[in-house]
């Protein structure tokens, strides 16, 4: 009895407004029962209450290409083997889907393009024909990357992952001209329906659908490579033919009992991998295709990739990991820039490998490589914060300079070096991540010699006294931080939490004033703005338009808001919170950019949050985990009319909202956030805030 408890609890959880976070904890990969099927389905792919949409077809079929669409659906339908009578109906409700869905999203059908493939298993679950539609059409937005076609980015992505992970096994491919698309084509298409039994089919996407996470099929495609390697690279003499057509079958051999481990191992990799290649390559993947310059430079982005990319976020993240998960990426950063860069500045993870060496002295270069492999095994014995398996290279991010670096990526990839990836911008995004704190984040930074700073130079050599100051402060919020990302103790956190509610009473702020007043360092003190907070009954939602921004740093003190609601959950006035599928979220055409960050209440509690900006709003979203979020609220830019920063504190920031009261401001409400990357994020806001004004007069 039991053991289907868990049967019992998720009828339970249907019959309530579950998602799909709720029937992960409860089905753990259980296999579905097929009465529940239908419904987990629906739910998974949120598709459970949406409407019908097949209403508005109007039975017409007149598509230029309708005779090859209706003979390809009766030619996949015959492959079924089912009775004749049942023959019939699939095939009327496969050319009444298909025929809606190009006239619906004006696209072409095009012969062996995957669609009927998708959409065969579907009838399995004997639904309507709305609802089996609503469901095909969030199969295909959700888990088929765009450009399935050859040569397209989908594949480039693939060849990646393939070579971070064995290396000698894309090489051979490589050799042998063999790109993924050849083999890999139906795979992407149809989530494996092209090649798999439905049986396989139907218990692959119970678990696909489950984990909510598009990229999961390129870890499918990796799985089935890396199981068939031996065999292989055993066909090394065979020709490129024959080669393609067994790979292409490889699928055709999983049996039911193998979807599970297959779905496992899938995950294993993954955990193994840099994330954010998933959120560097997302839109390119999964965004609107489109033929704009930034939609091209994504794609270029793709393609020309010599090796996995990572961020710089998950880098710092990556390092600052006291206890991280078994058999999750541990980082050895690899500093590749010439020696009097590095001894401009560096991380003290870092192992300095001068790429001019290559060149200028092999044997040197042979030596400090050799080196540099001695020092990664001894850190990763030792269980070092520096040492992990995968070895991140970093260049100096100037563009004349990193061909060196790629030199020495490459010659690691021929080698077949496993786990290879390259830092995106290299040491500067390192440099522009700390911003003010890279005094307490860099050794034995000198900005007279650091090239960085010399692209700022009088922005820096104007904040160097605070960061100074800042080294030797216990108040520092950022050190602090750091130090409890390295500790899971609550006692740690508690004083984090203490730090950010009751921040040191000696430190000032710096804010980006949105009105006339306002104290410049650059200049004579001016009066400033004075400042009124109200409570929520007082708020009027009235907004700020028509008045210049003036960004100051001045010594006023946090201000103490007076909102006790602001303790719970913030929220727009009178808006429910939509929940969202991230992926789906930041595939938005109008964000301009997303920011990772954490939302910080007066109470103290901090949420995993992403700050939106697109050109109108600014937008919250609360992490739910299984790549949902909540948007907690949306806040038009133009009632934005301060944006504050304590001086110690530059990544604690406040968004202050209100509209003009006399010579004063009324401030209506705030939201308060740390942020890793705080000074390109409120330099983003307040650009945009400038526009939203302008537009306005």
């Amino acid at each position: 009895m039991d053991e289907n408890m868990w049967i019992i609890e998720l009828e339970s959880a249907l019959l309530d407004d579950c998602n799909v976070n709720d029937i992960y904890g409860i089905c753990q990969g259980k296999p579905l029962p097929e009465a529940l099927r239908p419904d987990v389905w629906q739910v998974c792919l949120d598709v459970r209450h949406k409407s019908d949409q097949m209403s508005l077809f109007n039975e017409i079929y007149d598509l230029p290409f309708q005779s090859q669409l209706r003979e390809d659906c009766q030619k996949y339908v015959e492959r079924m083997g089912n009775e004749e009578e049942d023959k019939v109906s699939v095939v009327s409700d496969l050319e009444s889907i298909m025929t809606f869905y190009c006239k619906n999203r004006n696209l072409q059908y095009e012969a062996e393009n995957g669609w009927i493939e998708l959409l065969l298993p579907l009838f399995a679950l004997k639904l309507n024909r709305s609802d089996t539609f609503n469901l095909f059409e969030a199969i295909r937005d959700t888990y088929i990357p765009k450009g399935c076609k050859p040569k397209g980015n989908v594949f480039h992505v693939f060849r990646l992952l393939l070579l971070y992970h064995d290396p000698e096994l894309c090489t051979v491919l490589d050799t042998k001209k063999i790109t993924p698309d050849l083999y890999s084509l139906t795979w992407f298409q149809s989530l494996f329906a092209s090649c798999s039994s439905l049986s396989v089919i139907i218990a692959m996407w119970d678990l696909y659908f489950q984990n909510a996470d598009p990229f999961m099929v390129f870890f499918l495609a990796l799985i089935i490579l890396i199981n068939g390697r031996e065999q292989i690279l055993g066909m090394k003499g065979s020709s490129k033919e024959e080669i393609v057509k067994f790979l292409s079958n490889m699928p055709c051999a999983l049996e039911v009992d193998d979807v599970p481990d297959f779905c496992s191992l899938a995950q294993y990799y993954a955990l193994k991998t840099p994330t954010s290649f998933k959120t560097d390559y997302l839109k390119a993947l999964y965004g609107k295709q489109n033929d704009t310059p930034r939609s091209q430079e994504e794609s270029n982005k793709v393609s020309q990739a010599l090796c996995l990319p990572v961020s710089v976020y998950e880098l710092v993240e990556n390092s600052a990991m006291e206890f991280p998960v078994q058999d999750a990426v541990r980082f050895f950063l690899v500093d590749c820039r010439p020696a009097e860069q590095y001894n401009a500045g560096h991380l003290s993870t870092a192992f300095h490998l001068d790429c001019n060496l290559m060149l200028q002295e092999p044997v040197a270069f042979a030596t400090a490589v050799q080196g540099l492999l001695t020092a990664q095994r001894q850190a990763i014995e030792v269980n070092s914060n520096a040492g992990g398996e995968h070895l991140c290279f970093m260049g100096s991010g100037r563009v004349e300079e990193d061909q060196y670096t790629h030199m020495v990526v490459a010659s690691f990839l021929q080698k077949n070096t496993s786990y290879v990836s390259l830092l995106t911008g290299g040491y500067a995004s390192i440099h522009d991540y700390f911003g003010d704190h890279m005094a307490d984040c860099l050794e034995d930074h000198n900005v007279r010699n650091c090239l960085v700073c010399q692209q700022h130079n009088v922005q820096q050599i104007k904040h160097a006294p605070l960061k100074q100051q800042a080294v030797h402060s216990s108040t520092d919020l950022f050190s602090k931080f750091s130090a409890v990302m390295k500790s899971k103790s609550a006692e740690v956190k508690g004083k984090l939490l203490d730090i950010i509610v009751n921040p040191s009473s000696n430190g000032g702020s710096s804010a980006a004033n949105i009105g006339q007043g306002g104290a410049s360092n650059d200049g004579p003190p001016t009066t400033p703005t004075q400042q009124r907070h109200v409570s929520a009954s007082e708020r009027n939602g009235k907004r700020y338009r028509n008045v210049a921004p003036v960004f100051s740093i001045d010594d006023e003190n946090e201000d103490a808001y007076d909102g006790g609601e602001r303790d719970t959950p913030l929220t727009s006035s009178g808006e429910s919170k939509e929940i969202v599928n991230l992926n789906q979220y930041f595939k938005t055409a109008d964000i301009i950019n997303a920011f990772k960050c954490q939302e910080v209440h007066m109470n103290g509690y901090m949420y995993d949050s992403h700050l939106i900006i697109t050109p109108s709003h600014l937008v919250v979203l609360r992490e739910l985990g299984r790549g949902q979020a909540q948007i907690m609220v949306r806040r038009p830019l133009a009632s934005i009319v301060k944006i504050t920063a304590k001086k110690r504190h530059r990544d604690l920031i406040t968004f202050k909202y209100g509209c003009p009261d006399g010579d004063g401001l009324l401030i209506t409400d705030m939201d308060r956030f740390l942020i890793p990357n705080a000074t390109e994020a409120t330099a983003l806001v307040s650009k945009h805030i400038v526009q939203v004004l302008d537009n306005a007069k």
